[in-house]
C-alpha cells in the first residue's frame, strides 16, 4: 500500500478501524476529541514530527446517528487539508441522510442532495456499503465526488446464511429489496421472494406476503434479508406473517444494524430467532466483517490517485 497514506479514525470505531487498516495494510491513527461543557468539539489530528499529515488520508466514519459526525468530518477534513493532505478518501460503511431524495410536500429539505454536496466538498472519493438510494440510480449522483464506490453486504450475508441455514428461503420485506435479494440468492442458489409493503409513517407499515405455491412455507427455514433495520417493525410484521403461514423458523440478516429503541425486542416477540448483521455499524449482532471488501475497494481508489 502507498506509504504516503494513512487511515484516520475516531475512538468509538477503533475495532473496525484496526480491521480495515490491517486488511488494507495502512497505518491507523486516532483523531483525538475533546468536548467542551457547551457541547462544542475540539479535534486534534495525529500529525508527524513536522506537524504534517501524509498526502493521502483515509477517513473512516460510519454515519449512523450522523448529526454530530458530520461536524466531525467538517473539522477533520478541512484540518487535514491545511496539514498537507492533498487527497481525502471517506470510508463511510453506513451513509446517513440518503433516504430523503425528493420533497414529498412543499418546503421539505431534500437532505440527500444537501448532505451529498456537503460530503463532496470535503472529500475526493467515497466508499460505502449498500447506500439507501431509491430514485437515484448511482451513488455519484447523490454524492458528486470524482470517485464513488458502493459495495454490497448481500454476498457476504449470503455466505453466512449458506453456513447457518443451508436451503433457506430468502425473503425481502419490500419491493425495494428485490434486486438486493436476487443478488444474495444467486450466490448460493437460494430460492427467494419479496413481500409488498405499504408505509403509513415511521413506525406503521402493512406487509403482504409474496404469492407462493400452497404450503411453500410449511416447515421451511426462512431468512428475512434487508439492507438496513431501524425500528424493526417491517421485519417483525413480515416474521409474524411467515410464522403464521407455517415457516419453521424466521431469522433476520441485514447490512446495517441500526436497531433503534426496542427493535430487537420487537423482533424477538414476532418470532425471529437469530439476527445477523455486517460490521458496518458496530452492534452485538455483527456476524460478518466487511473489512476485506472495503480494503479491496480502498486499494483500487488509492491506486487511481
Amino acid at each position: 500500500m502507498d506509504s504516503s497514506a494513512c487511515l484516520l479514525y475516531f475512538d468509538d470505531e477503533a475495532e473496525s478501524a484496526q480491521r480495515l487498516a490491517q486488511a488494507a495494510d495502512l497505518p491507523a491513527r486516532c483523531v483525538e476529541r475533546h468536548r467542551f461543557p457547551d457541547d462544542e468539539l475540539k479535534l486534534r489530528l495525529p500529525v508527524d514530527a513536522d506537524g504534517r499529515l501524509p498526502a493521502q488520508i483515509v477517513l473512516l466514519r460510519s454515519l449512523h446517528r450522523p448529526n454530530e459526525k458530520l461536524i466531525e468530518l467538517l473539522l477533520a477534513a478541512q484540518t487535514a487539508r491545511a496539514l498537507g493532505a492533498r487527497r481525502i478518501v471517506l470510508v463511510a460503511p453506513y451513509l446517513g441522510y440518503m433516504r430523503q431524495d425528493k420533497a414529498f410536500t412543499p418546503g421539505e429539505a431534500v437532505s440527500q442532495q444537501i448532505v451529498g454536496r456537503f460530503l463532496a466538498d470535503l472529500c475526493d472519493a467515497l466508499i460505502t456499503v449498500d447506500p439507501h438510494l431509491h430514485r437515484v440510480a448511482r451513488l455519484q449522483d447523490a454524492v458528486p465526488v470524482p470517485a464513488a464506490v458502493a459495495l454490497s453486504g448481500a454476498e457476504a450475508l449470503s455466505d453466512l446464511i449458506a453456513q447457518r441455514r443451508p436451503g433457506a428461503l430468502l425473503v425481502g420485506p419490500d419491493a425495494e429489496s428485490a434486486q438486493w435479494i436476487a443478488q444474495a440468492a444467486a450466490r448460493h442458489g437460494f430460492a427467494h421472494a419479496v413481500c409488498t409493503k405499504e408505509r403509513h409513517g415511521d413506525r406503521e407499515v402493512r406487509i403482504r406476503l409474496p404469492d407462493l405455491a400452497p404450503h411453500a412455507l410449511q416447515g421451511r427455514a426462512v431468512v428475512l434479508l434487508d439492507d438496513m433495520a431501524s425500528t424493526g417493525r417491517t421485519l417483525a410484521q413480515a416474521a409474524r406473517l411467515l410464522r403464521a403461514a407455517g415457516a419453521a423458523s424466521v431469522d433476520v440478516a441485514v447490512t446495517h444494524a441500526l436497531f433503534v429503541g426496542d427493535a430487537l425486542q420487537t423482533l424477538a416477540q414476532a418470532g425471529v430467532g437469530a439476527v445477523w448483521s455486517t460490521d458496518c455499524i458496530a452492534h452485538p449482532s455483527n456476524a460478518v466483517s466487511m473489512a476485506g471488501p472495503l480494503a479491496r475497494a480502498l486499494r483500487e481508489v488509492l491506486v487511481r490517485s
